[in-house]
């Protein structure tokens, strides 16, 4: 597979890079793709030396896949020419999700939506993705009503100006702030941009793209997202109210068998889902499984997952995984 990578040179295109090493995907021929200031300049994957290349560049190439990650405005100008010239586009952006003509997909939830017709594919959200890979086999066994979800999100989904504000306040440092507030010792109920509805944007993905993913509209969903202090990992404290009715040792076998999901809910050792142990990992972290006593069929779980990676990069990366071992990437006759 001849794959290029757009975004190479920023925090999720490095990531993507290391996924796809870890994971052995079969890169006959890497592209990596950056804005201006970086062509020329060189990169290293598994051990070789690739330059990086600007979009027409890589267009005129015609790779078979084409991972991005450079923004919404970008992937809106240069996914539909990469798509033109045969290339399947997966992209990390939020430009496309809700678009009723792309397709949204986590693989192990909705892989199945996939076509060869698909040019354009769509990652979601980093928060969504961990609340829909725990959520979906519950809503399958009982039947989601309702979704109340508090997010606790990391500096490192704002990106890497934010991680510096967090690095310089821990330091003392003045320097440029990527929030209107200080971040370090402090919480910001304020991810993304407010909408006319109060709700951020943030906000309003976690309603709007788990029941795209889900492919039912039938429950609700309210979300408030949070940014701390932390480098990297979000946590969600989720509360779901459910049709039918369950046992939370059932729930825990559930979630246990379901691929992608770790259960660590063992209170006696402390054992409960943290950033900090979530770190580098590619797996969703569920505990504080405990029912609500308060409202009837209701249950409360705590979801933490590393953001840069199956919020971001290796969901892009399985993407690309299951289109090959599908069949469904088409293989462009190579252009030099």
């Amino acid at each position: 597979m001849r794959i290029a990578v757009v975004g190479a040179t920023g925090m999720v295109g490095n990531v993507m890079l290391k996924v796809l090493a870890e994971r052995n995907f079969e890169v006959t021929e890497l592209i990596p793709v950056a804005s201006e200031r970086s062509i020329g300049k060189q990169i290293i994957f598994k051990g070789e030396s690739y330059t990086i290349v600007g979009m027409q560049d890589a267009v005129n190439a015609k790779p078979d896949i084409a991972l991005f990650s450079a923004g919404g405005s970008t992937s809106l100008e240069w996914a539909p020419k990469f798509a033109e010239v045969g290339t399947t586009v997966i992209d990390n952006s939020s430009a496309w999700r809700m678009d009723p003509t792309k397709k949204l997909v986590v693989p192990e939830i909705n892989g199945d939506v996939l076509t060869k017709d698909d040019k354009i594919i769509a990652n979601p959200n980093c928060s969504t993705i961990q609340l829909v890979m725990a959520l979906s086999p519950l809503h399958l066994k009982y039947n989601m009503k309702r979704i109340v979800v508090s997010t606790y999100q990391s500096v490192s989904g704002t990106g890497v100006k934010a991680v510096q504000q967090l690095a310089n306040e821990e330091a003392g440092v003045e320097g440029e702030m990527a929030y209107p507030h200080p971040i370090g010792r402090n919480a910001l109920p304020h991810c993304d941009i407010f909408l006319e509805n109060g709700y951020t944007k943030e906000e309003m993905k976690l309603v709007k793209e788990s029941k795209k993913i889900l492919r039912d509209d039938s429950f609700s969903v309210t979300a408030t997202a949070v940014r701390i202090p932390t480098a990297g990992g979000h946590s969600e404290s989720v509360n779901v109210e459910f049709e039918n009715d369950f046992t939370v040792k059932d729930v825990r076998t559930l979630l246990s068998e379901t691929p992608g999901v770790v259960v660590q809910d063992d209170l006696d050792n402390n054992l409960y889902p943290m950033p900090v142990t979530a770190h580098e990992k590619d797996e969703v972290f569920v505990g504080r499984i405990r029912r609500d006593e308060s409202q009837e069929n209701s249950l409360n779980l705590w979801i933490v997952s590393d953001n840069l990676r199956k919020g971001a990069a290796t969901n892009t990366v399985q993407i690309a995984e299951y289109l090959v071992e599908n069949n469904l990437v088409e293989i462009n006759e190579y252009i030099s």
